[in-house]
């Protein structure tokens, strides 16, 4: 008894090996080559978008006065110079669509989406002055298409010219004149979009947004504003911020939910495998002691590879397929490798209710439980406790020395 189960110590630990190499080949797939691929659906799709407010500056002359030394004598001279200024932004009324598109590359998910934007700023010439006012909008990323793009001014298609990051259009407003300019685009980004009030501490005057998304699981990060009000509407939300006159630091953010990664998960999986045979095999070793079944080490050894091609496969699977799909096949072979082997060694019935049942349990219902976020260790935790009281509930009568003694010799003849 003592040799076998140093046997099967040493199979456990060499297939926790085995399972220790796969996670880390795993992970070394999932982010060694997560920049390049990142990179790649930037390219395709563009990146996380930081809308600010337009701007619209107009400039005026300053005179100065400032002594030179001419032939030794002492000259004040007279100039101009342009400063700069910014018209005040008195209103700000602003839709955006979120439509939540889930792309696979590689072994990760990224959470792309189009964005449709519309909206109308509020300016007015606060000047006593005709100005001469230089209008520019500012693009929320460089790596981003914007199709439909649209600038005007009170209801006119307003001229641009595309500068690098923004498209400027310069109208003439007279004095105390308000304008409107109309800004729409249909665009793409990854990640989060957020609409960005200024660096500093920014004073909003009647502002309001209003975004509608396709998807529920919202998410706000750290130091964003949260709506003022929201209600459902078909797959997703409705979401407002109104605001009359504030003041703020912070800025209105959403990051997209993200969909359940395939290559952290089943390296996850991987890591943990060893719990999983150790429960089967100790659950296994107590109902053949109890029955009396003799299961060599290498009859050990093949189960252990059983459950090792569960996680070898599902490795491989779900860079191909979904990963309820991949995982749910795995699950199949691998029970399947057990069960038509044990059937050829014990017999069907212990087999399939007693190797079977416990595979289920050990192996796929504790796997599963990695895609509950936050409960896998509550879950594997109640199903251990529940295996320890079957155990020893079962085993309770039994003669463990006499299970680990020496056999008695046989009589002389």
């Amino acid at each position: 008894m003592i040799a076998r189960i140093g046997a099967l110590v040493f199979i456990f630990a060499c297939t926790s090996l085995a399972w220790l190499i796969l996670g880390n080949t795993i992970f070394s797939r999932t982010y060694h080559s997560d920049p390049g691929l990142k990179e790649k659906v930037e390219s395709s799709w563009g990146s996380p978008q930081i809308q600010q407010p337009p701007t619209a500056i107009y400039s005026y002359p300053v005179t100065y006065k400032r002594l030179t030394m001419v032939d030794g004598k002492s000259v004040e001279q007279v100039g101009e110079q342009y400063h700069e200024a910014p018209l005040p932004l008195e209103n700000s009324q602003i839709d955006v669509a979120v439509d939540l598109v889930h792309r696979q590359k590689g072994l990760l998910w990224y959470s792309t989406y189009g964005v449709g934007f519309s909206a109308t700023y509020r300016f007015r010439n606060n000047t006593d002055r005709d100005q001469a006012v230089s209008f520019a909008w500012h693009f929320p990323a460089e790596k981003a298409i914007y199709d439909d793009l649209t600038l005007s001014l009170n209801g006119l298609p307003l001229p641009f010219k595309n500068e690098r990051s923004s498209i400027t259009g310069t109208v003439r407003l007279s004095a105390g004149e308000q304008a409107v300019l109309g800004v729409s685009y249909h665009s793409q980004g990854l990640d989060s979009w957020r609409y960005d009030f200024g660096p500093d501490v920014s004073q909003i005057r009647d502002f309001s947004l209003r975004m509608t998304t396709n998807f529920r699981d919202v998410d706000f990060p750290d130091n964003a504003l949260s709506p003022t009000d929201k209600r459902p509407i078909g797959n997703g939300w409705e979401l407002n911020w109104r605001y009359k006159n504030f003041v703020s630091g912070y800025d209105i953010a959403l990051v997209m939910p993200a969909k359940l990664q395939p290559g952290p998960l089943a390296g996850q999986i991987s890591y943990f495998a060893p719990v999983s045979l150790f429960f089967f095999f100790f659950v296994l070793f107590i109902i053949t002691t109890l029955r009396r079944i003799d299961l060599h080490p290498m009859n050990y050894f093949f189960l252990a590879a059983a459950f090792f091609a569960f996680h070898l496969l599902l490795a491989y699977l779900v860079d191909h397929i979904s990963i309820h799909i991949a995982f749910l096949i795995c699950s199949i072979v691998s029970i399947g490798l057990v069960v038509s082997y044990l059937r050829l060694v014990t017999g069907l019935r212990f087999a399939v209710r007693e190797a079977g049942i416990a595979q289920i349990i050990y192996l796929v219902l504790f796997s599963y439980a990695f895609f509950f976020k936050g409960f896998t260790g509550l879950s594997v935790t109640i199903g251990a406790i529940l295996t320890l009281f079957v155990v020893m509930q079962a085993t309770g009568r039994l003669n463990w020395r006499q299970q680990f003694g020496k056999p008695a010799a046989a009589p002389a003849s």
